[in-house]
């Protein structure tokens, strides 16, 4: 990361406007070091809950119908994830309060999600853990959308690669770390539920709590108008160009992950690998050893280098290179081994992008009175691949097979790497 130190009066100036060179030390540093377990807690909920946690639920309801089912619970949950993300944004960029503008909502949507996930562990039937997960789901996008603010809001912007960097290796480790507690208690669902849920709510309130911002009570409030509300779930393509190819990169890697590692990878270990169900459980724990050194590799070195070089574009070039590549193996070789070089492969490739991805993002943000609203927008690149990918690997599935995932998986990639090379304003 960048070496060169600021004054002591500038440190505790610094914010996401602040340009020049910085070392990250005291409150930024402290920042930086809670923000790992914060991002790894909640994105343990992402990885633990639709992939296996909902699956298994979904299977022991019906399990001729698991496909189908599951596919109408997890693309309803990602439906309103997509839609809670800009509006939870704008709430949060209009709050007024000593505590500032993103902290309150923070608390709040993890209070309410921990309540919600306990409730989602006790449901019975297709319906309620429809409507279990639709109120998780909006719950913590309550608190992720003020928490990823966070970048541009109080990170200087030649330490972002390096704050990337965390958040990235916190939800690539998180996802992991989710998929292998939810496999290990696969058989009492309820308390994995429970475990996670108490994570959150601890970790993200003492986070607000070592790392406060500042009061946001004094600022002007801005009249509320239905026009502001209708621009929402909008930012112009074409008077910003660099946003919407941005957009278009993260929609479409993040796409080819969810195909193929989001809510069916427990039915591709059961069905396309032939290991049943409860040995497709056990196996899960092994793609995320296999999966984890790389992740943390990538994101360690990605995000400071592309602080270092002050590239951006490259790093995705190459995570989706090497991210579908790895979607050749189990391809060629529907085993065992075949999924575990793709998860280390491909863990390796989604790191570098996670890494760096949001660090381009924050360059291409529109308004910085807004950013909390337009990071809801760049979410929505998250929780949109989320919605379709469901509805298209559940299509995919019932009509060619699990195998055509894989090539699917492989023309996204190449297409997300394809749309971040317009991007003028971010080398």
């Amino acid at each position: 990361m960048p070496t060169t130190r600021t004054s002591a009066s500038q440190e505790h100036l610094l914010d996401g406007s602040y340009e020049g060179p910085v070392t990250v030390r005291g409150p930024l540093r402290r920042l930086l070091l809670w923000l790992a377990p914060t991002y790894l807690v909640l994105f343990a909920v992402w990885g633990a809950v639709p992939g296996i946690l909902l699956a298994l639920q979904v299977e022991r309801l019906d399990p001729a119908q698991k496909v189908a089912n599951l596919a109408l619970v997890t693309t309803a949950g990602a439906l309103v994830s997509m839609l809670t993300q800009p509006v939870a944004g704008l709430i949060s960029d209009r709050t007024r309060s000593r505590h500032g503008r993103r902290a309150p909502w923070m608390v709040v949507g993890t209070a309410a999600g921990a309540v919600l996930m306990v409730v989602l562990g006790m449901q019975h039937s297709l319906l309620g853990l429809l409507l279990g997960w639709v109120g998780v789901s909006i719950a913590y996008n309550l608190a992720q959308a003020p928490l990823t603010a966070i970048l541009p809001d109080r990170i200087p912007r030649l330490a972002r690669g390096s704050f990337s960097a965390v958040t990235g290796m916190g939800t690539l480790v998180g996802m992991l770390a989710g998929q292998l507690l939810a496999s290990s208690l696969s058989d009492v669902v309820l308390l994995a539920y429970l475990v996670l849920a108490a994570a959150c709510l601890v970790m993200l309130t003492v986070f607000t709590w070592r790392n406060p911002d500042r009061s946001s009570a004094a600022d002007p409030r801005e009249p509320f108008s239905l026009r502001t509300f209708a621009r929402t779930y909008w930012v112009s393509p074409r008077q910003h160009p660099d946003f919407a190819w941005g957009f278009a990169g993260r929609m479409l890697l993040n796409l080819a992950y969810y195909v193929v590692a989001g809510g069916y990878l427990l039915y591709v270990l059961a069905d396309y690998i032939d290991l049943g169900s409860d040995r497709a459980a056990a196996t899960i724990p092994l793609l995320t050893l296999a999966g984890a050194p790389g992740a943390v590799l990538a994101t360690a070195v990605a995000g400071p280098l592309s602080d270092r070089l002050d590239r951006r574009k490259i790093f995705i070039g190459v995570a989706a290179v090497l991210f579908a590549g790895a979607m050749v193996a189990p391809l060629v070789s529907p085993t065992v081994a075949g999924m575990v070089v793709a998860y280390a492969i491909g863990a390796f490739g989604y790191g570098v992008f996670q890494s760096v991805d949001s660090v381009l993002m924050s360059e291409v943000l529109p308004d910085q009175q807004t950013f909390g609203k337009d990071l809801g927008i760049v979410n929505m690149a998250i929780t949109l691949p989320q919605t379709l990918a469901p509805a298209l690997a559940g299509g995919i599935v019932l009509v060619a097979g699990y195998a055509w995932l894989f090539p699917t998986a492989i023309v996204l990639a190449l297409l997300g790497a394809a749309a971040v090379v317009p991007i003028k304003s971010v080398r």
